[in-house]
């Protein structure tokens, strides 16, 4: 059965950031640190702690099927040009990793939400939103135009934090670019959440 993915973009020009900064800020003053994989060291053990987080985040995705081996995840997440660790934001609960929110950044303007999501137990308390908002951050340090997204449209947690960020559907004929080609185009200067 083919599946009507949702694909989503956000025009980064026009986003207001200052209406989700309290979800930063609250997340913060409940004990939550953000960092990057790069803050951290793009190290191989933290590579597989990146791998583990992912692969318990998107336990319950729709649909999800059986999940990469580690060799086969860093195969197409990371081994492209578009991988960047500062664009792997990571959420820190007394030092354990809770939450990732991974962003890449392509030829054109455009970057793509690659992964965002939250250990189940740690659902409901705004790390969600905090996390999107230091994506779309990243991106925009970045030069990013717009964020695009896809989605599995059963996954309507992660359909809804994108829709009241203000995503949009992609108008027709343009396609949310969940391939592994293109890069950067800016140099891999640090970046920090708090920029």
């Amino acid at each position: 059965m083919d599946v009507e993915w949702v694909r989503l973009a956000l025009d980064l020009n026009g986003f207001d950031a200052v209406r989700f900064e309290p979800y930063v800020r609250g997340a913060r003053r409940a004990g939550i640190g953000f960092t990057t994989l790069a803050g951290l060291g793009d190290t191989p053990g933290n590579r597989r702690a990146l791998y583990e987080l992912d692969l318990a985040c998107a336990a319950d995705s729709p649909e999800r099927g059986e999940f990469r081996t580690f060799d086969e995840y860093f195969a197409w997440r990371a081994v492209t040009p578009a991988f960047d660790p500062y664009g792997v934001v990571l959420a820190l609960d007394g030092g354990a990793w809770v939450g990732m929110a991974m962003t890449s950044v392509r030829p054109g303007g455009d970057a793509f939400s690659e992964m965002t999501g939250l250990l189940a137990g740690c659902r409901g308390r705004g790390i969600s939103p905090a996390l999107k908002l230091l994506a779309v951050s990243f991106a925009r340090s970045r030069g990013a135009r717009r964020l695009r997204a896809v989605h599995h449209p059963a996954n309507a947690p992660a359909i809804a934090v994108n829709r009241r960020f203000g995503f949009v559907d992609e108008v027709r004929g343009e396609k949310a670019d969940a391939g592994r080609a293109g890069g950067g185009g800016d140099p891999r200067r640090p970046w920090t959440p708090s920029d």
